[in-house]
């Protein structure tokens, strides 16, 4: 019997999402598979559900919801052999959309049935994970303020960047350490990426991949408003990188530092976080993570 463990964020997307014990049954043989469900209640508290259906010798755990729930779950299956499986419930959905894992649950589910397994790539900053990207800059004040608003939508996005745009305070000469060279900038975004995808469709890496062992790498000195919403053109088109102020890099490990405050305020697939030191390590750990997916294009 194959043990099969549905992590759901019942408020993921645009609203509450379950998934009937009736749902599954009609997916998941009950002769070759037990089915489990648990829904998580507060940040966090996926990655604890997680680590219980670990202990109760889970063979696939599901993260259902956006990329922050798939970030809880997956973060406690690195170098495992449970499986993980994605249905995605979130706004973006960039991992899954990454991963060819389509959005209507039943197709999902079916992938998951077939249990076709690829091994990806797994970035860390410093102790955290991140499985699609993580930034210093205006990515993470654009997430820092979509949490704090109550639309979970593509126009809650939109209207997170126009707030960061006004707001947005540059941190002040940080030193990157990159490929075996050393520069200081006054940034207006560091993004570091795994896959190729932010979720809707945009992109800021599109040469970014889940298997290549590489970290892909856009740097942005500081530009003004003006250039900001030309920036802004530029991702809709999917030609960020015509920007004259971008460098972009592929790397297996970048260090950031800031020698102005002892902490980063960033973000690890759409989460914004603070991490308390004035150093960032980023590297990438290759093919640490069982992923229930489609063969990738």
């Amino acid at each position: 019997m194959t043990n099969i463990h549905f992590i759901i964020n019942p408020i993921a997307g645009k609203g509450i999402r379950y998934l009937s014990m009736d749902l599954l049954k009609s997916i998941f043989n009950v002769e070759e598979f037990t089915i489990v469900i648990k829904y998580s209640k507060y940040k966090r508290h996926a990655t604890e559900l997680t680590q219980n259906s670990i202990t109760e010798d889970a063979h696939i755990i599901v993260a259902c919801g956006g990329d922050g729930t798939i970030n809880e779950v997956a973060s406690c299956l690195i170098n495992s052999s449970v499986k993980l499986g994605i249905v995605p419930m979130g706004s973006g959905n960039g991992l899954a959309s990454n991963l060819n894992i389509p959005r209507k649950i039943l197709n999902s589910l079916e992938i998951i049935r077939k249990q076709e397994v690829i091994k990806i790539d797994v970035g860390r900053v410093n102790q955290k994970y991140f499985f699609s990207n993580t930034g210093v800059g205006f990515d993470a004040t654009v997430i820092k303020n979509y949490e704090s608003n109550n639309k979970r939508t593509l126009i809650g996005y939109i209207l997170a960047c126009f707030t960061s745009i006004n707001e947005l305070k540059h941190p002040k000469k940080l030193k990157i350490h990159i490929n075996d060279t050393q520069f200081e900038i006054d940034p207006f975004l560091v993004f570091i990426s795994n896959s190729n995808e932010l979720g809707y469709k945009f992109s800021l890496t599109p040469k970014a991949s889940l298997q290549d062992g590489l970290l892909d790498v856009l740097i942005i000195t500081k530009i003004n408003k003006l250039k900001m919403i030309w920036f802004g053109f530029l991702v809709l088109i999917k030609k960020p990188l015509l920007l004259k102020e971008a460098q972009y890099y592929q790397t297996k490990q970048i260090k950031v530092q800031n020698k102005k405050q002892d902490y980063f305020d960033t973000q690890a697939d759409g989460e914004f976080l603070k991490i308390k030191n004035e150093t960032l390590t980023i590297h990438i750990d290759t093919k640490a993570l069982n992923v229930i997916s489609p063969i990738l294009a």
